[in-house]
């Protein structure tokens, strides 16, 4: 057993390993060995937070605790986002909406990670651009397993420095600046927000409270944090929840294995539901 001095709680490979264990359980994510500084790091705020001593101390806390879980959860989930991020998808996103646009039925799009929100407020600026309009005939379903960025998410105020490479006419159009005390930041137009349900779901979670017949899932950078098996579950899940010839959006460091039958690549990682 080895044991690391000089960090401020003992920490070794059985408690990187308990850890590794819980956050399956809990949320399905698989941890590679490149995660044990990352763990330590992240687990050692909740130890001083809740004033406890060691790993094992906080494991037991977590097993007489279950609200505790949440945070566990919260503080181990990774949130790298941006507006726009991976372009290309937000462009094809304006041809499905078009493709796709029934007079008198809304259009219904689930992002299954939205974190702090950039993701779901880009795909609600595609939606106003393309029918040009801010109410566009658009519902939008934002979720994430981390229920402190979904309250980031809802706020929907970001630093200037999370919007510079945002198009400048986009920016005009849809967000607003911060004045006096709230100079340096931005608000995104409460009609954007208004086409946006924020939701905590855990993918893992036996009950989904989302509707089928949904136009597009994006659902990207999610399943690179699952092994295989727990992909392939979940997508069984997903997919059946997609209306006819409806749109999945993966993620750019995914690809889904031309072996499943259900879905055919369309694009750059957009596939189709086959019917």
């Amino acid at each position: 057993m080895t044991v690391d001095k000089e960090w401020e709680f003992d920490y070794d490979e059985a408690d990187f390993e308990a850890i590794r264990k819980r956050i399956f359980q809990a949320a399905g994510i698989k941890l590679g060995d490149s995660k044990r500084q990352m763990v330590y790091s992240r687990i050692v705020r909740r130890l001083r937070s809740l004033n406890l001593n060691s790993f094992q101390q906080y494991l037991g806390f977590l097993d007489q605790q279950p609200d505790e879980i949440e945070l566990f959860i919260n503080a181990l989930t990774t949130n790298l986002t941006s507006f726009f991020r991976e372009s290309h998808h937000f462009n094809s996103l304006s041809d499905m909406l078009t493709e796709r646009h029934r007079q008198g039925q809304p259009l219904r799009i689930w992002c299954a990670a939205a974190s702090t929100g950039e993701e779901p407020y880009s795909i609600a600026m595609t939606a106003c651009q393309t029918f040009k309009s801010l109410t566009p005939p658009v519902q939008i379903l934002a979720t994430d397993i981390d229920s402190q960025v979904l309250k980031t998410a809802k706020m929907g105020v970001y630093a200037e420095s999370r919007v510079k490479d945002v198009d400048i006419d986009l920016k005009k159009s849809y967000l607003l600046k911060g004045k006096g005390e709230r100079e340096g930041l931005v608000k995104v137009r409460p009609e954007l927000n208004r086409l946006i349900q924020f939701q905590r779901l855990n993918l893992l979670d036996s009950k989904w409270d989302v509707a089928p017949d949904l136009d597009v899932i994006f659902c990207r950078n999610v399943m690179i944090y699952f092994d295989k098996p727990t992909q392939i579950k979940l997508l069984d899940r997903m997919v059946p929840l997609l209306a006819k010839d409806g749109y999945y959006v993966a993620g750019h460091s995914e690809t889904i294995d031309r072996e499943y039958r259900a879905l055919r690549l369309v694009g750059k990682t957009i596939y189709q539901r086959q019917a």
